[in-house]
């Protein structure tokens, strides 16, 4: 049983990795159940405490990480305040409409917003962009977090 719960878990670790590249699949979520469930299957008795720990914190991020990435992104790339919020508002609203609302609505509201506190067009439009750049960073940083999170265990479990 020891030996099926561990390739169990890195079956499911490997596929919340590759899951990660899909909008509003909990790839964090499968991952930590991945660990629950290993540990179910050989009675709580091969991660540590502080592994634990160390994946609470790092799912914790994870989840995170979308939002600051993209906050980051159109920051760098010269949004105001406004494009700051309106890409903040378009995260989260996006979650309500699907793959398209994730990957538009922050572009869109983020640009809205720039343009209609004054900024030029170009400038809109560029600090917009930014945050698909903070996007696109936010999951290449959630591939590394999960990545880290499967090692954790598999130092545990091996």
């Amino acid at each position: 049983m020891e030996a099926f719960a561990d390739w169990l878990f890195v079956f499911l670790w490997l596929a919340a990795v590759l899951l990660t590249f899909i909008p509003f699949v909990p790839a964090t979520l499968i991952l930590l159940l991945a660990a629950f469930l290993h540990e179910l299957l050989v009675g709580f008795r091969e991660i540590p405490l502080g592994v634990w720990l160390g994946l609470g914190g790092l799912g914790l991020f994870a989840f995170f990480l979308d939002n600051l990435a993209q906050l980051w992104g159109a920051r760098r790339y010269g949004a105001g305040r406004a494009g700051l919020w309106g890409a903040f508002l378009g995260g989260v609203l996006g979650l309500f409409l699907g793959v398209v609302g994730v990957l538009v609505l922050p572009f869109l509201l983020a640009f809205l917003f720039e343009y209609l506190s004054g900024r030029r067009l170009e400038e809109a439009l560029r600090a917009a962009w930014g945050t698909f750049v903070g996007m696109a960073g936010g999951i290449l940083g959630k591939v590394v977090l999960h990545l880290a999170m499967g090692l954790l265990v598999l130092r545990s479990i091996f």
